[in-house]
């Protein structure tokens, strides 16, 4: 088995077979029944002739067969490759050229930009997954028919060999493959469960951050299984059913963004709910604001852990241990075995303190092998072993590190990261727009929302919803600009770039007013 990822659970389910591993409303698989369906869909890649290293493809929600595929791809020597539910076509058609998977496994829900996105590239069959009785959209293939027979003898595989592919654009630009290693994503879970949370068998950890992202996969899904916890999954965040699933399943670990927290404290009915099984709740995906954080214990009583990482990290790469060894508003330090330093723009190391703000530079077994099939842009950030991370912060005299700033232009819309020059590019392609610029809208509930400041060609009409609904059908609702601004003429600069700053602290001065 060597240094497989998912020994992990093949371990859990030998220690704990019949105890719950995951939970989704009624229905619960133990840990020998997630051992065994994850064997059969091994098998069965096996029976379809994917070969270790070869790519598979995941667009799953949080159900139970994210879980079961991410696993029985692991144990076939593969490497899994997880998608946004929310893709539209032509962004899936990307990934899966960029990935070049040998097969997609979709769920129902979101199986029609699955197949656009297939089509779109040819060649990527798609397997469909969906609730008891659902039959999948014709021109796919129902997931059952890709369920061999078990036991399945686990390829082995090496600590530097890739696990997953995790699509980031980092800080800027299109999306980029970060290569995570067996030995990465081992080790996230290793240093997590035993010197941060200190998880347990008996811990109950709710995942409804989304299990395609880093910090559910790893931080929630991979650690809990690590552990022989269980995993009570929310397909959707809803602040009352997250409170309901809570006062349910007795859940002891959340684990969420600032809007969540944010949602949940705001909710008029939380009251209602029995929340005191919870003992720990972490933050990470954004800067939590400190009234909400102070808040928020105050009134579940329970602490909140702020922690920071990367998807090319694993992707914690700092956290606070516990509420007596934490600083407020810090991201804590760097977790055991990882390095972090702040730089000046020369890679020098600056002192401590609030006056010497610099990059973020990262080293350690968390750091990603590289990105796929791009080492130009591997390059660029990892320089003299040192991971470059895009963030601006500072260290303070006990070690302790805090994010002030992004280099570049990534928003953060509740968590999820938002690259506005791929929103600039769908909005270049309106007939109408002759220039545009993408910056983030400050927003109390999300963190930041999308902005977009619109130039018109000469001659050409367009009303902001338009535009709007130009961008939905093109990509993520997320991605998606909330406001559009018209201008008659947007900010050059003497090299005739936009000057996003002046936009940005023209929203700002418009919402401080």
């Amino acid at each position: 088995m060597g240094w497989n990822l998912a020994v992990m659970l093949r371990e859990s389910a030998r220690a704990k077979p019949g105890k719950p591993a995951v939970i989704l409303d009624q229905s619960r698989l133990t840990y020998a029944e997630l051992d065994l369906l994850s064997d059969r869909l091994a098998a069965g890649l096996r029976g379809a002739e994917i070969r270790p290293g070869d790519r598979v493809a995941l667009m799953l929600p949080n159900v139970p067969q994210f879980p079961i595929a991410y696993y029985g791809i692991l144990k076939s020597g593969a490497v899994v490759v997880p998608l946004n539910v929310l893709l539209k076509g032509p962004e899936v058609a990307y990934h899966l050229r960029d990935s070049e998977p040998r097969l997609l496994i979709a769920w129902q829900d979101f199986a029609s930009e699955a197949m656009r996105g297939a089509a779109e590239v040819g060649n990527v069959p798609v397997y469909v997954a969906g609730p008891p009785g659902s039959t999948p959209p014709e021109g796919a293939h129902h997931l059952a028919e890709l369920m061999g027979t078990a036991p399945f003898d686990m390829v082995e595989t090496r600590p530097e060999d890739t696990a997953v592919i995790l699509y980031t654009s980092g800080t800027t630009g299109r999306p980029k493959g970060a290569e995570l290693t067996h030995f990465n994503l081992f080790m996230c879970c290793e240093v997590g469960a035993n010197r941060i949370v200190q998880l347990h068998d008996d811990d109950v950890s709710l995942a409804v951050l989304p299990l395609f992202h880093s910090f559910g996969q790893s931080n929630v899904m991979n650690a809990s299984v690590y552990a022989a916890g269980t995993i009570t999954l929310v397909p959707r965040f809803e602040a009352s059913k997250v409170l309901e699933v809570i006062q349910r399943d007795r859940v002891t670990i959340f684990a969420g963004v600032p809007t969540m927290f944010f949602a949940l404290l705001h909710h008029p009915e939380a009251d209602r709910y029995d929340t005191s099984s919870l003992r720990l709740c972490f933050s990470g995906g954004a800067s939590m604001p400190g009234e909400v954080m102070k808040a928020f214990e105050d009134r579940f009583g329970v602490t909140i852990l702020e922690g920071y990482g990367l998807s090319e990290t694993s992707p914690t790469a700092s956290a606070n241990r516990s509420r007596e060894d934490r600083r407020f508003l810090s991201v804590g330090k760097p977790i055991w075995g990882v390095e972090m330093r702040v730089v000046d723009d020369q890679d020098r190391p600056l002192p401590a303190g609030p006056d010497h703000v610099g990059e973020i530079v990262i080293r350690g077994h968390n750091v990603m092998k590289g990105y796929f099939r791009n080492p130009e842009a591997t390059a660029e950030v990892m320089r003299n072993g040192w991971f470059h991370t895009g963030d601006m912060g500072y260290a303070d005299e006990d070690g302790f590190f805090y994010i002030v700033d992004r280099k570049k232009e990534l928003i953060i819309r509740g968590g999820f990261n938002v690259y506005p020059r791929e929103v600039e590019e769908v909005l270049y392609a309106h007939p109408a727009v002759a220039a545009a610029a993408v910056v983030p809208l400050p927003d109390e509930r999300l963190g930041e929302e999308v902005r977009a400041v619109v130039q018109l060609a000469p001659g050409q009409q367009a009303t902001a919803e338009e535009l709007i609904a130009f961008c939905r059908d093109r990509l993520a609702a997320y991605k998606c600009p909330r406001v559009v601004d018209f201008v008659d003429q947007l900010p050059i600069g003497p090299t005739g770039k936009v000057l996003k700053r002046e936009l940005i602290e023209q929203a700002r001065s418009v919402t401080r007013s």
